[in-house]
């Protein structure tokens, strides 16, 4: 893969951390909720976040923000573990890499590749019954399955 710009970002933020901004939108869909990618990414203001009202920002609203490295748990020294268990454990849900505007700065791309993109339009940051194999991916200190 292509080294990591510095400050690279991580397309499963929470509201508040560093350089927060909204990529992409929670799309409802008969196979499950998807991503829909904005064109560009919009500051995650507060106003902004709001507007997800009464749910969560997380739930509605794909956040992007610098990644916080050894301060997150999916970080393991080197690599986002979250990102390597969403390649192993949940399927492809698009066949073409989906337009995104945080690519050449995304650290599961740059760590996982395409297979990262490949997944992630079904990823959503907060779920309330979220699917066994998302919410297995999510946890900390799972051990994808080779």
């Amino acid at each position: 893969m292509d080294k990591l710009p510095a400050g690279g970002a991580c397309p499963s933020a929470q509201p508040g951390m560093a350089n927060c901004r909204v990529f992409g939108v929670r799309d409802p869909t008969p196979e499950g909720p998807r991503t829909a990618y904005l064109d560009r990414t919009v500051e995650a203001r507060a106003d902004l976040l709001a507007k997800a009202s009464p749910a969560p920002p997380t739930q509605v609203l794909r956040l992007a923000a610098t990644c916080e490295e050894s301060q997150c748990a999916h970080f393991d020294g080197t690599d986002c573990r979250l990102a390597t268990q969403i390649v192993a454990l949940l399927p492809p849900v698009v066949a073409v890499l989906p337009r995104c505007a945080i690519r050449p700065e995304c650290r599961w791309f740059h760590q996982e590749g395409r297979a990262a993109c490949l997944r992630c339009p079904q990823v959503v940051t907060e779920l309330s019954d979220p699917p066994a194999a998302l919410r297995l991916a999510a946890q900390p200190h799972a051990r994808a399955r080779s």
